[in-house]
């Protein structure tokens, strides 16, 4: 980074995307009791869906050649190729690497979109993943 970017205000933005998604919540090491008891509706053997909603929030200097701290488009066709496309319209349970032997809780998901994301974005700007599972349910990671 440059000079002129080093002394540039910090700024977040944030990019909302969206994708819907199923899964269940169980430990294979508990009784089918036990995970009835502590999950509920979401130990469904069926499994269960959700529209999450995706926040990714960068934060950094303002680049003063750009006036951005990041590209928006770019931050969008980054987080569709790298996390839309893997996980949208799946059984997270079922469908996806990262989920065979993690359970998919809205924790879970929030951290491996951000180890997914961190990748992909300069190392000089600050990353957090909001994901909101139901409309009053949210997670952030990191805090």
């Amino acid at each position: 980074m440059d000079n002129s970017r080093a002394s540039a205000p910090r700024v977040a933005v944030f990019r909302k995307e969206h994708f819907n998604a199923a899964h269940r919540l169980n430990n294979p090491n508990w009784s089918d009791e036990k995970n009835t008891r502590v999950y509920g509706k979401c130990n469904n053997p069926n499994y269960h869906g959700h529209n999450y909603e995706l926040i990714v929030q960068v934060n950094g200097p303002i680049d003063p050649e750009t006036g951005y701290v990041i590209d928006m488009k770019q931050l969008g066709s980054i987080i569709q190729e790298h996390v839309t496309d893997r996980f949208d319209h799946k059984n997270l349970n079922l469908d996806t690497e990262e989920f065979a032997d993690l359970n998919p809780s809205a924790e879970n998901i929030a951290i491996i979109i951000y180890n997914i994301l961190r990748n992909k974005i300069s190392e000089g700007l600050d990353l957090k993943i909001r994901l909101y599972e139901t409309e009053r349910n949210f997670v952030e990671y990191p805090i």
